[in-house]
């Protein structure tokens, strides 16, 4: 299809509606369309309410818009909510199909203020060659067998900036030309802008070399000939590293609905690739064909659950502020410091003004002024971005039952005072008292922590030995025990009087899934911790080496080992849940969605994970010695 077929063939929205934050007095939903939109209005059971409309420029032809509905009472407490998004008298969402679950003919939603299950996970990779469990989210609504889930819980890498296929870069090109999405100039760049990126094929996979900025400088380090002039993006699978806010701005609407998909065409066999690159491509290609086949159940689950979204390191960039040096280096280079505010400001605009949309109004004037221009003009781009860097109130807090804590593990770091190439803790004092505050007074409390807090032991020591040679940007060596001041505050927190006896903690981040129940030693009443970790989405660790670290961890830190008086959480008292019950098996390595039961006393009633062929696994609690 040429391009000028395919604009014609536009659909008013291209992206969403994504329910976003909801309470009992608000609604918020967003969406992308292909035009402005004149007077929208939403239908609330019937009622027509005028929103309040937060409209952006993304493009000549893709307007962002953050719709808010404000009253009393506006959303009951477990009552169906049906809506509809409508244009004078043209109902918008009637042009999408595949919107609504059987026998309905609008989207509804049922609010929860008491949390008695949700739904959680993180890194969906749209090429992974796992299935994407969104998809199965979505059947078992359909299906309607069992109570509906309060919210879904994005803990991280909900799109990877650092980590696109071939055929997604070059259906990435096609939809900004679709869409004439906004061109920016380059500083210090190979190209002088995005619009001199070249996306021949026989150019793809080779963005590291032949764009991404370098490192100058020799680090200190028993690896130093690994440092010197390379990569500031460290991912070892950059090869088509994202770099312009146009080219994240079309990923985002790929990967979350079908619309453009059907108005582009990627061959399967393109011209300049031959060898193994070719192979990948076609690899790449069969797994995104299979990706695009579920948006429409994508779309239909997040225009039915109110979403909530909190970034990791791949909705920006692996190593993303991991260590102080790596900051030193990424953010004391023009272009390097304008990728990740581009990643930063398209987070910005598709995740994280949703969650709690008051936190962005003073930005929001900015934001409209930026984008208005035909061409981004670098002094207002880098003016926004330098305000995105120094903001300090990513994370949020929903007033549920139990109280929803999202930690931002990834802009508030403790930086090491001994090397400035070892790991950073992931929050620093204040950002960690600030977090206790959300704590105290508490019964009972869920907390979303990108990271999980307890993790795999034998997995932190392969971290550690590698920070101790210099390698901590090689393996990722980002755990809450890595750092001493971070882990010493956060397993302090836990021992404090006046904290929740019911803790849930939320986590993904490592593309496999565990749970495990925490007590601390030597204390009576001690607080239930239970760490729950669902990861990946679409995602999954390397197949033929998880059961070895599985059986390894097992065998030096289990239950009686000594070497557990070793490690930093050595009060704590940890305990592995078996999946479906298998007495030596700890750790799930299948693509899916966590799906948590809550008692009325904040403990989980049943931890499991849904995988896209609808299986699931349960996680069941450890035998008493």
């Amino acid at each position: 299809m040429d391009s000028s077929q395919a604009q014609n063939s536009l659909s008013t929205l291209i992206a969403g509606p994504i329910v976003r934050h909801c309470d009992p007095s608000t609604l918020t939903l967003w969406l992308v369309s292909s035009r402005p939109l004149h007077t929208p209005a939403l239908t609330l059971n019937g009622e027509v309410h005028q929103p309040h409309i937060d409209e952006i420029p993304l493009g000549e032809a893709a307007w962002m818009y953050l719709l808010t509905v404000s009253g009393d009472a506006l959303l009951p407490e477990g009552k169906p909510i049906s809506y509809n998004l409508t244009e004078g008298e043209k109902s918008l969402l009637g042009e999408l199909d595949g919107l609504c679950y059987p026998g309905q003919t609008l989207p509804h939603l049922i609010y929860s203020r008491n949390i008695h299950s949700l739904l959680h996970g993180s890194c969906r990779n749209p090429h992974h060659h796992s299935s994407d469990a969104l998809v199965a989210a979505d059947t078992l609504l359909a299906e309607g067998t069992s109570e509906r889930p309060a919210l879904l819980m994005l803990s991280g890498d909900q799109v990877y900036i650092d980590d696109v296929a071939g055929p997604m870069l070059w259906a990435i090109r096609q939809v900004i030309d679709l869409l004439k999405l906004r061109q920016e100039d380059f500083v210090g760049a190979p190209v002088a802008g995005s619009d001199n990126i070249d996306y021949a094929p026989v150019h793809m996979y080779q963005r590291y070399k032949r764009l991404l900025p370098h490192t100058q400088y020799p680090a200190k380090t028993a690896l130093w000939r690994w440092y010197i002039n390379h990569p500031i993006f460290t991912s070892s699978i950059a090869d088509n590293h994202l770099v312009s806010f146009a080219e994240m701005t079309a990923l985002y609407l790929l990967v979350w609905s079908p619309e453009l998909w059907h108005l582009i065409d990627i061959p399967k066999s393109p011209e300049g690739l031959t060898g193994k690159r070719l192979v990948q491509w076609q690899n790449e290609w069969d797994h995104l064909l299979a990706f695009r086949a579920g948006l429409t159940q994508v779309r239909r689950l997040m225009a039915h659950l109110p979403t909530y979204m909190i970034f990791d390191d791949h909705d920006i960039t692996d190593d993303w502020n991991l260590t102080a040096k790596w900051e030193e280096a990424a953010y004391g280079h023009g272009f390097s410091k304008r990728i990740i505010g581009n990643a930063l400001l398209s987070y910005c605009l598709f995740q994280a003004i949703g969650n709690a949309p008051q936190k962005f109004e003073s930005l929001m004037a900015e934001l409209k002024g930026m984008l208005a221009a035909p061409r981004l003009v670098a002094s207002a781009q880098d003016a926004v971005i330098d305000k995105l860097l120094r903001f300090e109130d990513w994370h949020f807090h929903l007033e549920t039952s139990p109280r929803l804590v999202v930690l931002d593990t990834r802009t508030r770091r403790w930086r090491s005072e001994s090397n400035l190439a070892k790991p950073s803790g992931l929050m620093d004092w204040e950002a960690l008292m600030d977090f206790q505050q959300q704590l105290i007074g508490q019964e009972k409390v869920i907390i979303v922590s990108p990271a999980p807090m307890f993790g795999v032991k034998l997995i932190e020591a392969v971290q550690r030995t590698a920070t101790l040679l210099g390698g901590s940007l090689l393996v990722d060596a980002e755990n809450w025990m890595a750092h001493p001041g971070a882990a010493g505050a956060l397993l302090a927190m836990f021992m404090h009087r006046k904290t929740p006896q019911e803790f849930i903690i939320l986590s993904g981040d490592v593309h496999y899934s565990f749970a495990y129940d925490v007590r601390i030693r030597f204390r009576h009443a001690s607080p239930n911790i239970y760490q729950i970790t669902s990861s990946g989405i679409k995602n999954q660790f390397p197949e033929k080496l998880l059961p070895w670290f599985d059986k390894l961890n097992g065998w030096l830190y289990g239950y009686f080992s000594p070497l557990n008086l070793f490690t930093k959480r050595k009060r704590m008292l940890i305990r592995g849940r078996r999946p479906n019950g298998e007495p030596s098996k700890r750790l799930v390595n299948q693509s899916g969605i966590g799906l948590v039961h809550l008692s009325d006393s904040g403990a989980p009633s049943r931890i499991a994970v849904l995988h896209a062929d609808m299986s699931q696994t349960e996680f069941l609690p450890p035998r008493e010695h």
